[in-house]
């Protein structure tokens, strides 16, 4: 507020974490902004219908009347601007290009990511408003995974000759959490042994979190995904014996089951009457009954809500303090959104859970909760390389569509989930991983399960690292042949993509060549010595830690030897 009065721009992009409380910064500057005469009106402009309404009624708090269900035409005396979605400006781009041309108008440009999310709507946003006296962009997330240019945004161009977004004021979420203004948010990952049946009829069986191809990835998540397998019924479990512990610290926590499709939406629920005896509140649309639904489950305390899609952006009910991550969307865009949902804070010292699958992506952008992005406009390419966004596009593509409906015949025949077990695998805070691998139900399970739901960040760190070495040393009394489970920390187990795997044996091989050279053993002799020295088997059969050992040992002989 003070950078925006000092500077008083025409346009001006906020750019602060979910639950920053970006609705109230822009709607006190309105307030400022009409009371001073700079603006006689104000045009909020939202990605869904739920938002439009949700912005009319925080307006209306602080004396601001809009008018949500504006569609055409002059405007009642009674208000002092309109809501309206991104969609109804793509329709009727030149209706509030008039009504901002016949008065100075401020818009407010909300979740500013989505005027890009279609060609026509980022022109129909710059058709619109390009005559507005005052602009403000807010955005949680003000990256995208193409590169169409996003309305009103100032791109500046770095040493490196590519074009980045600039902000004019970032707050992040390494910022709120240390003013206390998000809640720290602890990951727990699930794995488990899938088994599917593919479209040529073979049977494949997987470990979740195991390197894997791309497509052998995305197979063993659905898998985990079905609601007819034992991961999702156990990850449930888990999930509500946690939110179970978290209200008795905030006794009208909530929980999310974010859903990939209606289908799953709806057997979801079914699992959580089973588990819990009670309802759970199910939004399956954009939709003014959905609308209606979310603000009825605000306003109680009842335990569980299962949406699809809709609920990861911008739809506000801070009693959510536990999520499950029930779909296949992996862009940072979207994980980042959704856990957006969890992080608004009360009070000092709530925590929010989060429950995932061992995915090496999910996984990674937990670890990187704290990294501010910004939207690249020109893509790095250097010779051979694969294009990083090409994958991201294509989900983005599918995370902004409806996903209500029926795929189609298409997906029927293309792969059958045959079984599905869940394992506790780690808990992840703050970059760092904490745990050993357990049964659902197990003590060791319910050891992560049980962490208080009111705690300072340094707090939950240092429970976690007393609950691991309650854990490692627990394990070490067991008789080896009782740990039919991985007994090994969660930071001695890195979950690598397949692709990191070929770089790692590559790179092993390269120094093991280089080394060869040096020293005139052969190869093979190398390997061996390796084996003996670091343990494990075979490089094609080596896990990524011990892949990692071996290059720093053949790296350690290489400097004895200059």
């Amino acid at each position: 507020m003070e950078k925006y009065l000092q500077e008083q721009p025409r346009d001006f992009l906020a750019v602060a974490t979910p639950g920053a409380g970006k609705t109230t910064f822009a709607l006190t500057l309105a307030s400022w902004l009409l009371h001073h005469h700079v603006v006689q009106q104000v045009t909020v402009v939202a990605p869904t219908e739920h938002l439009k309404k949700q912005w009319a009624e925080a307006a209306a708090r602080i004396g601001i009347k809009l008018d949500p269900e504006y569609s055409a035409g002059p405007l009642s005396k009674e208000y002092q601007g309109v809501a309206v979605t991104y969609a109804g400006v793509g329709v009727r781009p030149m209706l509030h290009r008039n009504r901002v041309e016949q008065r100075k108008t401020l818009v407010i440009l909300d979740e500013i990511h989505h005027a890009g999310d279609s060609k026509s709507w980022g022109e129909a946003c710059l058709e619109a408003f390009e005559p507005a006296t005052r602009r403000l962009a807010l955005t949680g997330t003000p990256f995208r995974s193409d590169t169409n240019p996003i309305p009103f945004v100032v791109y500046e161009e770095g040493n490196d000759g590519i074009r980045r977004s600039a902000a004019d004021y970032t707050y992040g979420y390494g910022s709120a959490l240390g003013d206390g203004v998000v809640r720290p948010v602890i990951f727990l990952s699930y794995s488990g042994n899938m088994r599917w049946r593919t479209k040529a009829g073979d049977e494949i069986a997987a470990r979740l979190g195991e390197p894997m191809t791309k497509d052998a990835v995305s197979q063993a998540w659905r898998t985990a995904l079905d609601p007819r397998g034992d991961w999702m019924p156990n990850v449930l479990k888990a999930a509500d014996r946690r939110l179970g512990e978290v209200r008795k610290a905030i006794p009208d926590a909530g929980g999310l089951v974010i859903a990939s499709d209606q289908d799953s939406a709806r057997a979801y629920a079914k699992l959580i009457r089973e588990i819990t005896g009670t309802k759970a509140t199910l939004v399956l649309s954009d939709d003014a009954g959905a609308s209606k639904r979310i603000d009825d489950f605000s306003g109680s305390d009842e335990r569980w809500m299962v949406a699809v899609r809709m609920v990861s952006e911008g739809v506000d009910v801070p009693r959510l303090a536990v999520g499950v991550y029930a779909t296949t969307i992996s862009t940072p865009l979207f994980f980042a959104q959704a856990v957006g949902r969890f992080v608004r804070s009360r009070r000092r010292g709530e925590t929010a859970s989060v429950f995932l699958p061992t995915v090496p992506d999910l996984l990674g952008f937990a670890n990187e909760m704290e990294v501010e992005r910004d939207h690249v406009l020109d893509r790095p390419k250097k010779h051979g390389e694969e294009d990083p966004y090409a994958e991201s596009e294509q989900e983005m593509d599918e995370a902004n569509k409806q996903q209500d409906e029926d795929t189609g015949e298409q997906e029927q025949f293309s792969f059958e989930a045959l079984e599905s077990e869940a394992v506790f695998d780690r808990v992840l805070y703050d970059g760092a991983e904490f745990g050993m691998q357990a049964h659902p139900g197990s003590e060791e399970e319910q050891d992560y399960l049980g962490i208080p739901g009111l705690l300072e960040p340094d707090q939950v760190q240092l429970l976690l690292q007393k609950r691991q070495a309650r854990q490692i040393a627990h394990s070490k009394k067991k008789p080896a042949e009782e740990a039919d489970l991985l007994e090994l920390p969660a930071e001695r187990r890195p979950v690598v993509s397949h692709k990191e795997m070929l770089e790692l044996r590559k790179q092993l091989n390269t120094m093991v060549g280089a080394y060869s050279h040096q020293s005139g053993k052969p190869h093979g002799v190398i390997h061996t010595e390796l084996r003996r020295t670091c343990g494990g088997p075979p490089s094609a059969e080596a896990t990524a830690g011990q892949l990692r050992q071996r290059v720093a040992k053949v790296q350690e002989w290489a400097t004895r030897m200059r």
